[in-house]
């Protein structure tokens, strides 16, 4: 498995085609709120299967927010998540910051809280998926 850390326009083909395929075909989230105007201003993981194909993106904003995370369904209960994700906490600790926030879907609190997050506030709906703030601090 090889991450790539990258710009949107290096990533744009690959994100965005595996964004479609888990956000707006797997969970039904609507294409006009999966596009938004933040990728441009993010830095970009793509995860490579050893054959070359992207299966997992996920991006950083200029925040420290970590968010579309996304891997393709063959290749969950792999690793390849917990792999982008840890790129992305490493890029905002290289680039000076204190902590990193993300907004988990509620089914995936365990996955980031084994990867040192923590919860906080309440549950909302983002997309009708129900969501929760969490934090790790760098």
């Amino acid at each position: 498995m090889r991450i790539e850390l990258m710009d949107w326009e290096r990533a744009r083909e690959a994100a965005s085609r595996i964004r479609f395929v888990v956000f707006v075909e797997e969970q039904r989230v609507p294409l006009e709120m999966e596009l938004d105007a933040f990728d441009p201003q993010c830095l970009h993981a793509l995860a490579y299967a050893p054959g070359g194909e992207a299966v997992a993106t996920g991006r950083l904003l200029p925040d420290a927010h970590i968010g579309r995370m996304a891997v393709l369904k063959a290749w969950r209960g792999q690793g390849v998540g917990g792999a982008i994700l840890e790129r992305l906490v490493a890029a905002a600790r290289a680039r000076g910051e204190r902590e990193v926030a993300l907004s988990a879907q509620t089914h995936a609190l365990a996955f980031y809280r084994r990867h040192g997050f923590s919860a906080e506030g309440e549950t909302y709906l983002d997309a009708g998926i129900a969501h929760q703030t969490m934090r790790r601090p760098l």
